[in-house]
């Protein structure tokens, strides 16, 4: 008997279970769609048959709540996850400053700063290895010099030398990641990705892909609720019920925590969906489409040839090419005084020429409410400007973005802004904790029927969702599924299991 012949009743049977697979989806996807338009009837109280048709504005909500509430369930862990390194990361300017004290921050701050090429060449002589990639000057009077190498060993990092700019004496070294000290680089890959890698950033991805979805629904059914029983006053949306009991009591205390911290959750959705992956791809076909990237800097000398581009060709730090190599120290001071003379003051980072055609980056990097961006690109030769981009030319959309991610970070308004991303993060720890005990609070207690958990909302609500709001919804739901696509895949995962949960039960009941 040939191989052949012996594969062929296992290949068989694979097709077998291939076509058994995708039929059983396919009847689940049409049976979703039949259900979402077939007709709800209401039950006839007189037992005569059906009567009137029981699709309503009042399914829109119980919509809501099946949504919410399974939104919760199976999403919840992720975004108590991404509260709690969240967290941890809005402490990181204190926690470096206590860990890293040394090396930022001088012994005696005040009288006049030695030339950067003094301190450069102390830093140089303490570590020759690698090649000087970048200086950032001081933010502040009691903060260190930055000489920034690059070293092939260290891949997408950087070893930074760290120099008293009084005395141009080393206070140390660590290696960095895009200026982040070894302490903030891994907590901030403990919130965006576990330290797992690509892999891992789906996690967040997810997490902010969720969760405006759950803020909205829980924000539509509460403002429903308290209109209803608590008269639409402002204190019964934003404050508990004191006098509530049980159940009741949690369900007021996870609303009324939700509305208070809605606004920033929002806000920490739409910014980390931003620099996500598949939603992040989406954003910047977005920002192509409307022109609403940051205007880049040309580099390139009047005469020379243009620059050599690479994927980190605008990430200062990343590398250093032959020009880089060969910088002369003095030149920084030079290229320094020209910058500050158009007008770049404060923290700057200078980046030497990629080759012998290009010129010298000077770019602001303050973060910190009222931002500065600006760069200039400087001739060290002629001691010239030779281009420059200004963040009062950027367009709105990349104005936003760069302010929301910073805000995201905790940077923009300094330590106001890392206390109101404290408080976001706890109160969104207490909103989940709230969310399981009420559902834990709606188990049945009676002796014939125990259950650890309460009920789950009651499959079928689309067919109690009127057909104008369905027909909008079920192309909007795509468009949604499109723009952020973990959120569509998943959405769609669920539909497709719910719908053959249902076929079985049915098939169940006929039997």
């Amino acid at each position: 008997m040939s191989s052949t012949q012996e594969h062929a009743p296992r290949d068989d049977r694979e097709e077998a279970v291939t076509n058994a697979v995708t039929n059983a989806v396919a009847e689940a996807v049409a049976e979703a769609v039949a259900e979402a338009v077939r007709p709800a009837v209401a039950p006839d109280p007189q037992g005569t048959g059906p009567s009137q048709p029981g699709r309503s504005w009042s399914g829109i909500r119980a919509l809501l709540v099946r949504l919410h509430f399974y939104a919760g369930v199976f999403v919840a862990p992720i975004l108590l996850v991404a509260a709690l390194t969240g967290l941890a990361y809005t402490l990181t300017p204190q926690l470096d400053r206590l860990v890293y004290g040394d090396q930022l921050t001088v012994a005696k701050a005040g009288g006049e700063q030695r030339p950067l090429a003094e301190q450069i060449a102390a830093a140089r002589q303490a570590h020759p290895e690698g090649t000087l990639a970048s200086v950032i000057t001081p933010p502040a009077p009691e903060d260190t010099t930055r000489v920034v190498l690059s070293l092939p060993e260290l891949g997408e990092k950087q070893r930074t030398v760290f120099v008293d700019p009084y005395t141009a004496e080393v206070k140390g070294d660590l290696t960095t990641w895009f200026g982040s000290t070894p302490l903030t680089t891994w907590l901030d890959d403990l919130h965006r990705n576990l330290h797992l890698g690509e892999t891992g950033r789906m996690y967040s991805e997810l997490a902010a892909s969720w969760l405006w979805v759950i803020v909205a629904g829980g924000l539509v059914l509460w403002l429903g609720r308290a209109r209803g029983q608590r008269a639409g006053s402002a204190r019964g949306v934003l404050l508990p019920d004191r006098s509530a009991r049980g159940v009741r009591r949690t369900r007021g205390r996870h609303a009324a925590t939700g509305v208070w911290i809605a606004v920033g959750l929002l806000a920490l959705s739409a910014t980390g969906l931003t620099w996500s992956h598949y939603a992040g791809d989406r954003f910047g076909q977005l920002l192509d489409a409307a022109k609403g990237h940051a205007p880049e800097l040309e580099t390139a000398l009047p005469g020379g040839a243009a620059p050599a581009e690479g994927e980190h060709a605008g990430h200062a730090g990343h590398g250093a090419g032959q020009g880089a190599a060969s910088a002369d120290p003095a030149d920084f001071d030079a290229v320094l005084a020209v910058a500050r003379d158009a007008g770049l003051g404060g923290r700057v980072e200078l980046t030497p020429p990629a080759d012998a055609g290009s010129a010298w980056t000077v770019a602001q990097d303050d973060a910190l409410w009222p931002v500065h961006y600006d760069q200039v690109a400087v001739d060290a030769a002629k001691g010239e400007v030779t281009s420059e981009s200004r963040w009062a030319d950027y367009p709105v959309l990349a104005k936003l973005s760069k302010l929301g991610v910073q805000a995201h970070m905790g940077l923009l308004f300094g330590v106001v802004n890392q206390i109101l991303l404290a408080l976001i993060a706890l109160g969104l720890i207490c909103v989940i904790v709230w969310g399981y005990r009420m559902w834990w609070q709606r188990r049945p207690t009676r002796d014939d029927r125990t259950a650890a958990l309460g009920r789950a909302p009651a499959r079928g609500t689309w067919r109690q969702v009127p057909l104008p709001v369905l027909i909008v919804g079920v192309p909007l739901a795509a468009a949604l599924g499109w723009a952020l696509p973990l959120l569509g895949v998943t959405l769609l995962a669920f539909l497709v299991v719910d719908v053959l949960i249902g076929l079985v039960r049915r098939g169940r009941r006929a039997a």
